[in-house]
């Protein structure tokens, strides 16, 4: 059996999702071959820096693009258009004809069957993240032949949104945690002892609070030197001139950061470098600020205080394209942004509770390895003499997680 692990991105932000899985499964399936693909040489080092993170060598297949016309649009229109990453499949159908299934953390793979046929390759969406924004959750993830989620919060929402079949569903945890050092890494900067602000805003224009707000609140922290900032949006935010959203279509320009914001001693800023996706700052930081980012979860692995910027007004409470605004206070602007941030502090004692039920139903983990338990639920899949279950039965609590109230009928974990 030939199963290929699929990197196709821009960015390297989705790595760490489906990477341990894929060591996880040469580890312990030595029967199985395991293909790692990625499409340009930024992912290709990204899987080799996380690979040797956990004592692991890989060795890469890198695709590329064949015609000269692929290549001549992608010369001309990356800047604005991810060219690549849709040309890339149909420059490389010999080596996906050649694979029995493949693994990947995004959707635009789906290609591979609507339009070149390819009905007989079995693709299985680790995803990336454990978020609440809709698009998660469209009519897509339904064309997948198997859906590794990671917790019962996702199944449900898969089930009853996407319409996803609950047999072709198995529920493993999360694997991006077990890259995750056993204590977090503080920045030099840190050592003033202050405490640090993440402040994560999203890159679609019409759910970020950085094209209305973000210069805002950098200028808070350079007046305000209390609280140390990590300013690391999420990677796409900054890596074209002009972001576009497909989801609700719109465009906006990010812009640039001046340059005192750079040199301020209390403040880092990132804007898509390896740490802005590997949960360095999410483990690093002490209180958490931004929108609708899914880090919002792995930030909540050590319950924190958090605070929201509600830019765009949204009809939030009771919506569960919001559920994350729960584990904190959300205000409108960053006007008094000092005072709000005193005050998720003061009040985290409130919020706790609430933190780690929406952990627990994000990422319902065991005392097993969440990337073994990928791997054996993809070999179960594809081997169904040997099948895993799609649900463990008594599930191990994580470190900083309480058990969720059981609803009438129970939830499955």
């Amino acid at each position: 059996m030939r199963i290929g692990f699929l990197f196709n991105h821009d960015q390297v932000h989705q790595v760490a999702h489906s990477l341990p899985v894929a060591l996880a499964m040469r580890r312990n399936h030595p029967a199985v071959e395991v293909v790692i693909a990625t499409t340009n040489a930024r992912l290709t080092a990204e899987v080799k820096r996380l690979a040797a993170r956990i004592g692991d060598r890989v060795d890469v297949v890198e695709l590329g693009l064949r015609s000269a016309m692929t290549r001549f649009a992608a010369k001309h229109l990356e800047a604005v258009l991810p060219v690549s990453k849709i040309a890339i499949y149909r420059d490389n159908l010999d080596f996906f004809r050649s694979l029995d299934a493949l693994v990947v953390a995004e959707k635009t793979s789906l290609l591979l069957k609507s339009r070149y046929g390819l009905d007989d390759l079995r693709i299985i969406h680790t995803r990336h993240g454990a978020g609440d924004r809709a698009i998660g959750f469209n009519k897509a993830s339904a064309g997948f032949d198997h859906v590794l989620v990671s917790g019962s919060k996702i199944r449900e929402r898969l089930i009853r949104d996407a319409g996803v079949a609950p047999d072709r569903m198995s529920q493993v945890g999360y694997p991006k945690f077990d890259l995750l050092p056993e204590r977090p890494q503080k920045l030099p900067f840190q050592d003033n002892g202050k405490p640090t602000v993440l402040y994560n805003p999203h890159p679609s224009p019409h759910l970020s609070s950085w094209f209305e707000h973000g210069r805002q609140v950098l200028e808070h922290f350079l007046k305000d030197d209390r609280y140390n900032l990590i300013f690391a949006p999420h990677v796409m935010l900054f890596h074209r001139s002009f972001v576009v959203t497909i989801d609700k279509l719109r465009i906006d320009r990010p812009g640039r950061i001046d340059r005192r914001f750079y040199d301020a001693p209390n403040i880092h800023i990132d804007l898509g470098s390896s740490a802005s996706t590997d949960m360095t700052y999410t483990a690093a930081a002490d209180i958490y600020l931004g929108d609708v980012s899914s880090q919002i979860y792995e930030f909540l692995h050590t319950p924190k205080p958090c605070l929201f910027l509600d830019t765009h007004g949204a009809d939030w409470r009771g919506n569960p394209n919001y559920a994350h605004w729960q584990a904190g206070e959300v205000i409108a602007d960053p006007t008094n942004l000092g005072a709000a941030l005193d005050r998720a502090v003061r009040s985290h004692d409130r919020y706790r509770p609430i933190q780690r039920e929406l952990f627990q139903r994000s990422f319902e983990l065991t005392a097993e390895r969440s990337a073994d338990r990928a791997a054996r639920a993809i070999v179960g899949v594809l081997a169904p003499a040997a099948p895993m279950p799609i649900f463990d039965p008594q599930p191990a609590i994580a470190p900083n997680v309480v058990p969720l109230r059981r609803r009438q009928g129970g939830i499955a974990a």
